[in-house]
This record gives C-alpha cells, sequence and structure tokens, in this order.
C-alpha cells in the first residue's frame, strides 16, 4: 500500500508490542505517535481496518493537553483518516468503519470519555462524506449528532486548535476526487 503522508513513516519490524508497552503507562506523547506509527505500519501490510484502529487509539491518548510537540508534528489523524479511508481496496477494508464508529462512540467510557465520545463522532462523520454509500446500523439506536454539533464538541473538548483540523479533513472528504477516464483499449 502506497505511503500516507499524514503519518509517520514506520520503523522496520514494528507489531502488537509497539503498543503493548504502553498497556499500564500513561496514555501521552509516546502512546500517541506509536499508535500513529504503528497505523501506518498495518496500513502498509495491507491491513487498513487495523490502522483505522490504531487511530482510534491515537485520538484516544487521554493524557495529551494538546499543547505537546507530537501533536505539532502529528495533529490530530482526521487526514489521514479520510487519506486511507480514498485509498483502501475493499479487500483490505474489512467490515463498515461508519458502523464502527457508531458503535464506538455510543458505547464509549472511561477518562477523558466526553473528548473520546466527540473525536469518535467526528470520525463518523469523516467516515459518512467519504464513504457516503455505507449504512449505518439500524439495531443500534443512538441519536447521531449533525456536523456542526460534532464541531461544537470538539471545540468544548478538544484539543486547542482540534476542531480547525478537523473541519479541513471533512471539507476535504467532501471534496470528490476527480474520477479517471476509462483506459482507452487499443486494438
Amino acid at each position: 500500500m502506497p505511503p500516507c503522508p499524514h503519518l509517520p513513516p514506520p520503523r522496520a519490524g514494528l507489531d502488537w508490542r509497539t503498543l503493548h508497552v504502553h498497556r499500564e503507562d500513561v496514555r501521552g506523547e509516546e502512546f500517541y505517535h506509536d499508535c500513529l506509527e504503528y497505523a501506518h505500519a498495518l496500513w502498509q501490510r495491507g491491513l487498513a481496518a487495523r490502522a483505522i484502529l490504531c487511530l482510534d487509539r491515537a485520538l484516544g491518548a487521554a493524557d495529551l493537553r494538546g499543547d505537546e510537540p507530537v501533536l505539532r508534528d502529528w495533529p490530530p489523524p482526521y487526514a489521514a483518516l479520510v487519506w486511507l479511508l480514498r485509498h483502501a481496496t475493499p479487500t483490505a477494508l474489512v467490515g463498515n468503519p461508519r458502523v464502527h464508529f457508531q458503535h464506538y462512540a455510543g458505547r464509549l467510557t472511561g477518562p477523558q470519555a466526553t473528548a473520546r465520545r466527540a473525536r469518535a463522532w467526528a470520525c463518523w462523520t469523516l467516515t459518512r462524506a467519504t464513504l457516503p454509500h455505507l449504512p449505518r446500523d439500524e439495531k443500534h439506536p443512538v441519536a447521531e449528532p449533525s456536523p456542526a454539533e460534532t464541531a461544537a464538541q470538539i471545540q468544548a473538548h478538544g484539543w486547542p486548535g482540534e476542531v480547525e483540523i478537523w473541519e479541513k479533513a471533512l471539507a476535504a472528504a467532501l471534496e470528490r476526487p476527480p474520477r479517471r477516464p476509462p483506459a482507452i483499449r487499443k486494438c
């Protein structure tokens, strides 16, 4: 899979142990960076769905305040999500990411749950805008916020400047990529 321009280049040999070392640590800068880097490694191995789950984990870095250098170098991965959704092959994107974010947002608890829930709805909105053909889960009744409500929640509970980063990613998601003309076959 092509490298994602919105994620840090992964070191060679990353595997599950990359995140496992953080299981009892604070969920701060190193955790956030490792989640993004491992997401990129998974993506390049053709595991788009697992890469998206790592972006979830990065956005759940509850111990970040918003002024850390890692967020300046690697902003919240909303643009990365849109890029991955656009470039994933059908076989690499196992499952329905729209349903994943719907379920995730509807069930979040724990540290920083309000901010993490706002980010999950932000990702749901980006997925819905990028892949509008994907259905929601009708069996999981949950109030789905509008983009304006999501922006207000990110503004109120997110990191400084996060809502602007998300809005830029949403604008990109709503742009339809140019369709390639069909190849002309020579006889």
